[in-house]
């Protein structure tokens, strides 16, 4: 990871560019695994109804069930593993890709005005004047409380704080896409979510933002396009009813 980020900045002589490109290479290399874990998600919430029924009509007849439920996984060519494994896969790489930047000194450099050694919480805190170590959520709110004029330094924090805000609403549409609005549970994690990464992005260097940020970029992206394929591939093979239609 590091020899690829240095072999980029050699190019672009940019670490914010280099980042990009290292991970649109990341992201490439662990599309197909990508792909075939959102099909799996994808066709397996289009069966659902197909699996409630099951569930009713065989609930107490386990064996019966689950030989029901594999029937309809292999007449639909849906592998249930298939949704985790390649996440499993996946893991190890994008682990190595965000501890390299969360680790790496970048120094006081700077990528279209996210600083990418500091996180939001910090170059806020630089706004208003505050120098300290360990910089936290408390002592910013007290600052603002103190001294509400230092907000106007926009210049300073602007960056990192939109680059927050789009990985926000970039995992919001991840949320809905893999979601399913009739479940209560998923309807609470698709606003929970979002909510939960932002707070946790807010002490992370800018640098690991950008990378989370395009990677939540392209994840989009490909949810859309898995969802728009598979749509599409169900229509030719209608499959989704409750019931299957009577054979002639």
């Amino acid at each position: 990871m590091l020899v690829t980020l240095n072999f980029f900045y050699g190019i672009t002589h940019s670490y914010g560019l280099s980042i990009i490109l290292l991970t649109i290479v990341v992201r490439l290399l662990l599309h197909p695994l990508t792909h075939k874990q959102l099909v799996s998600m994808r066709k397996m919430q289009q069966i659902q109804p197909r699996l409630r029924t099951l569930q009713e009509k065989y609930g107490d007849d386990k064996a019966k069930l689950n030989q029901e439920l594999m029937k309809l996984y292999k007449d639909e060519g849906i592998n249930p593993a298939a949704g985790c494994l390649p996440m499993l896969l996946q893991l190890p790489i994008m682990i190595l890709l965000f501890r390299l930047l969360m680790t790496y000194d970048f120094g006081n450099i700077s990528f279209m005005g996210v600083s990418l050694a500091s996180s939001v919480l910090s170059t806020m805190a630089a706004a208003l004047g505050i120098s300290a170590e360990k910089i936290g959520i408390t002592m910013v709110l007290s600052a603002i409380a103190s001294n509400p004029a230092g907000l106007l330094n926009v210049s300073v924090y602007a960056g990192n704080l939109l680059l927050l805000v789009g990985i926000t609403v970039l995992t919001w549409l991840q949320q809905k896409f893999s979601g399913s609005t009739g479940n209560p549970q998923m309807a609470f994690m698709n606003w929970f979510m979002p909510l939960f990464l932002a707070f946790i992005c807010l002490s992370l260097p800018g640098g690991v933002l950008l990378y989370w940020g395009v990677s939540s970029l392209i994840g989009v992206a490909q949810q859309w396009w898995v969802q728009r394929t598979v749509k599409v591939q169900l229509q030719e093979k209608p499959v989704l009813y409750k019931n299957k239609p009577p054979t002639a």
